[in-house]
């Protein structure tokens, strides 16, 4: 481990939901919550503003609809999420080649490798420029930690949020970790921390002064002296360029049990599609196609067939995910369908079943059949639904569900964004990010003149002013003067769904509700 901070870690600052406020002036200061929106979807990213009322990520949206009744409950818009994270990504890598990516919104840059001067001043001054630069480039915040680990710049920038920088010195490192949770240190999830409970060890320091030896007889000698190691402040991880992925897959968590066999088909062949879509996008193949099934119960199987060659082959891979399905008794219920690829190549072998095109057509015709059957079923992971946002606005006929969040394109109006929609009707506010709060106008669902359209970029296209600041609410209306029917929570309650989910300022939610009258 390095003592000089040399290890930066960047997190932005409640990524989903700070691109949902920059891109929507009437959600600034506001909560927002971003994720799956379906009786089981789970929250993605909260506001600030929706954390004070206890929403945080990976919470059943369930309960976060009760906590923050009020709030605006959208969909995510990974096209945008994407074109944001590649703009951060570009800036880490003008610091160092040594770039290691977690997610969109996270990474550890090595600034040794990028020759910056091991010194904290030298240090701090690259990680200001960094936030600096990334508001100017994106319109977002993001917080920084640096140190002289992996594991100690990651605690940084947690403590240093939000937008702010944190650095841990030389020889605080003991200091700073000790009155902290076992929870802090890489590799302890629940299981573990239930195990050191028992032995009545909670904090770092509890478990520096348990020893290595009774934290291996714990926990097996690799996790044991790992976890000495972390609770010591030492963290010899490197920063890895390139984090290579072992499985590429796709999966479906349903609104309601699916016991029809027929469906159970059709939605595997719709999981294989998106997969080999995601495996393409990504310029790989694979030799080993697996299903994952998860019953009512909560019971989960998984069952998998290992391929002559790696293949990127939609035909293919739909023919061996359907053939692992029959194998799999679905009778009694399934609540979770998935299909991935593992055994990852950089090249395909072509042609390795000579039934692979008839399989392909009539794999092709099931997915058809899925298409026309409607009501997509709700995700488990919010990507999905961003997906199938994604795959709506590609589509040549209108989506049967204008689901909150999506962007929209009006002949007339311009663009906006679907604020709710139910009993034939869309309420859309239109708004540009650079623009002031706009108007909400109501229109049947299948409006000739309304259409899906592609996201905004946050910041002005020809370099002008960018999105306010968040956590400032933005003038109230075009013209500046108060509209309090449009107003986040202000409006009269049959603006908004019983159930809050229109609460960007009104519209019905999610089927629920009366539809918002149009004004002038």
């Amino acid at each position: 481990m390095r003592g000089v901070p040399t290890i930066l870690h960047l997190d932005m600052d409640a990524f989903y939901a700070s691109a949902e406020q920059a891109a929507k002036p009437s959600l600034r200061g506001k909560p927002v919550i971003v994720g799956g929106l379906g009786p089981r979807g789970v929250v993605a990213t909260a506001s600030y503003e929706a954390r004070v009322f206890g929403v945080h990520s990976a919470m059943a949206m369930a309960q976060a609809r009760r906590l923050c009744p009020n709030a605006a409950f959208l969909i995510p818009r990974f096209a945008l999420y994407r074109k944001v994270s590649d703009s951060v990504m570009r800036l880490l890598h003008t610091l160092s080649p040594l770039v290691e990516p977690l997610s969109l919104d996270e990474a550890f840059v090595d600034l040794e490798a990028g020759g910056t001067e091991a010194t904290v001043e030298a240090a701090r001054a690259v990680g200001e420029r960094l936030r600096t630069d990334i508001r100017a480039v994106t319109g977002l915040t993001g917080s920084v930690g640096l140190a002289g680990s992996k594991m100690l710049a990651k605690i940084g920038s947690e403590q240093a949020k939000p937008d702010g920088l944190v650095i841990i010195e030389p020889g605080t490192e003991r200091d700073l970790l000790g009155p902290m949770s076992v929870r802090t240190l890489p590799g302890v999830g629940p299981a573990t921390a239930e195990t050191l409970r028992r032995a009545g060890i909670h904090t770092v320091a509890e478990t520096r002064e348990a020893g290595e030896a009774e934290l291996v007889r714990l926990l097996g000698r690799a996790h044991g002296t790992s976890l000495f190691l972390m609770a010591e402040g030492r963290d010899e991880r490197p920063v890895v360029a390139e984090r290579d992925a072992k499985s590429i897959s796709a999966e479906d968590t349903f609104d309601v049990d699916v016991t029809d066999r027929t469906r159970v088909q059709l939605e595997i062949a719709r999981l294989a599609d998106r997969c080999v879509r995601r495996l393409r996008e990504a310029g790989r193949s694979g030799r080993t196609v697996v299903i994952k099934v998860r019953r009512y119960d909560f019971s989960t199987l998984t069952r998998s067939e290992t391929l002559r060659g790696p293949t990127d082959d939609p035909g293919v891979v739909r023919e061996a995910a359907a053939r692992l399905i029959d194998s799999v008794d679905t009778t009694a219920g399934v609540r979770l369908l998935g299909v991935g690829v593992s055994g990852l190549a950089d090249y395909t072998q072509e042609d390795l079943f000579a039934q692979a095109a008839q399989a392909a057509q009539a794999a092709q015709a099931a997915h058809e059949a899925l298409e026309d059957a409607g009501h997509p079923p709700g995700p488990e992971r919010p990507e999905a639904v961003g997906e199938r946002a994604e795959e709506a606005s590609e589509g040549a006929g209108k989506p049967r569900h204008w689901l909150p969040g999506t962007d929209v394109r009006h002949t007339e109006y311009g663009a906006g964004w679907v604020q709710g929609s139910g009993v034939g009707r869309v309420t859309v506010r239109f708004e540009e990010p650079w623009s002031r709060p706009g108007r909400v106008r109501t229109f049947a669902v299948d409006d000739p003149a309304l259409e899906p359209s592609e996201p905004l970029p946050l910041l002005r296209p020809d370099a002008g002013p960018g999105p306010a600041p968040q956590g400032e609410a933005a003038d109230p209306s075009p013209d500046g003067t108060a509209d309090p029917a449009e107003g986040m929570g202000q409006g009269p309650r049959e603006a908004e769904g019983p159930d809050g989910s229109a609460g960007a300022g009104g519209g019905p939610g999610q089927g629920q509700g009366q539809p918002v009258t149009s004004r002038p």
